[in-house]
């Protein structure tokens, strides 16, 4: 079904993941402001490269492997302020990397997650949320044949998965620079991080780690979430 931002719409009906806060949160955290370029990689339904393209006034490159998805993207897009500035590939990244040269000073992903487990029915579901389509060393991989020597790559991670793939960086030359370890509603422990890489410093580098409340124990939008969001939800 649609979804109405304030600068543009998104239409998610062929997606195996629709519009969620998680994208929301990430699109809206990761520091694109300064950025010339940037890779969206696993683009869905686009959300995450409009919300780099009203961010900045970069070029953007999403890349996105399901066909239906692309559809949808590429739609959006089209009916955005900056077609202009926004180029989709439908192709899976292992296939894209052979002809790839471009580097980009930022590289953001919303990445299947799941390793194990039951798999949803919906095929394109499954897809999205299983790293069947992406693991995590092959992002890894990317990221760091990609990313600018200066870039950094933002992306959201469950609470399950996060020291598994901290645990990789150091295999792909890359450090965990920032983390926002971020809490539905205040009282709950964090179940989704915000992390931000970049290359390995020669020299170690502290990680910076603050908080992030969605929701008070009143179901109202935090201060900070309305701060952070505000420039796309209608109703902030």
């Amino acid at each position: 079904m649609p979804f109405s931002f304030k600068q543009f719409h998104i239409d998610d009906s062929h997606c195996g993941m629709p519009v969620s806060t998680d994208g929301v949160l990430l699109g809206a955290w990761a520091p694109l402001p300064d950025a010339e370029s940037i890779l969206d990689i696993g683009a869905g339904s686009g959300l995450l490269s409009l919300m780099a393209a009203q961010r900045s006034a970069a070029k953007v490159t999403a890349i996105e492997i399901d066909t239906h998805a692309a559809m949808d993207c590429l739609y959006n897009i089209n009916q955005s302020p900056w077609r202009d500035r926004i180029a989709l590939t439908t192709q899976c990244v292992t296939q894209w990397l052979k002809t790839a040269s471009e580097q980009y000073d930022h590289i953001i992903c919303n990445p299947p997650y799941f390793d194990n487990g039951p798999q949803s029915n919906d095929q394109r579901r499954a897809q999205a949320r299983h790293t069947d389509s992406l693991s995590f060393k092959m992002l890894l991989s990317t990221i760091k044949r990609l990313l600018s020597q200066d870039g950094k790559a933002s992306l959201i991670l469950p609470q399950p998965s996060l020291s598994r793939f901290v645990s990789l960086l150091d295999d792909y030359g890359l450090t965990l620079v920032e983390q926002v370890d971020v809490t539905s509603v205040e009282g709950k422990p964090p179940q989704r991080h915000l992390l931000l890489l970049s290359h390995r410093p020669a020299q170690p580098s502290q990680v910076k780690v603050s908080q992030l409340t969605i929701r008070t124990r009143f179901g109202e939008y935090t201060q900070e979430m309305i701060e952070l969001t505000r420039a796309f939800y209608l109703k902030m």
